[in-house]
């Protein structure tokens, strides 16, 4: 027989109360895990995509497009972590890539296979730009035109890899060309006329 009066109001409120908190408990905890990635992603908008794989962030990134021949991606490398980080290749579905450098040599500016790779200091940063260091496209196997969108296979000192996507954009600068040799006299990639030696 069920209680009737204030005491069975009693036990039934308790009973519900029982009921509701346990089923808040279990969504409340069910959140806590890592089954939704979305909410994850969510809760730190403002992390580059660059830095899905942890390595480091790539800021702006850009290719000069080029119809044949050769042609370069441009950017700004973002090491966040506490060490040092070493680029030491890198890859991409369009063409054979390879980190080079512009440096003077007897008095001219040449380009040349960058030596020991990029070192992106730890809370540094690393610009790679016309002029300068940058990510040698060589041989393309298609057309990189304006608005294409090329991504590039990083790989580091320490095995890990990560991936961008660069858009490809005209630029004229002065107007360079990535011609083949390393070490062979370049023209002056700033886009600024030259008065005398870079420093």
């Amino acid at each position: 027989m069920r209680p009737t009066g204030p005491l069975g109001a009693n036990r039934r409120a308790s009973a519900v109360f029982a009921a509701v908190t346990a089923a808040l408990l279990a969504v409340g905890t069910s959140g806590c895990g890592p089954a939704d990635p979305a909410s994850d992603a969510q809760a730190s908008p403002s992390a580059p995509a660059s830095a899905s794989a942890g390595v480091i962030g790539v800021r702006d990134p850009w290719v000069k497009a080029a119809d044949k021949g050769m042609t370069a991606a441009f950017g700004t490398l973002v090491n966040d972590s506490d060490a040092d980080v070493t680029l030491t290749g890198a890859t991409t579905a369009v063409s054979a890539l390879e980190l080079h450098e512009m440096t003077m040599q007897d008095g001219k500016m040449v380009m040349r296979q960058k030596q020991g790779g990029i070192v992106i200091r730890a809370k540094g940063t690393h610009v790679l730009e016309p002029g300068g260091d940058h990510l040698m496209l060589m041989d393309l196997r298609q057309p990189v035109r304006a608005g294409d969108e090329v991504t590039v296979t990083l790989t580091f000192a320490d095995g890990r890899t990560q991936q961008f996507t660069a858009v490809a954009k005209p630029f004229t600068g002065a107007q360079e060309s990535y011609a083949p040799g390393h070490g062979a006299p370049m023209p002056d990639t700033s886009g600024q006329p030259t008065t005398g030696p870079a420093s």
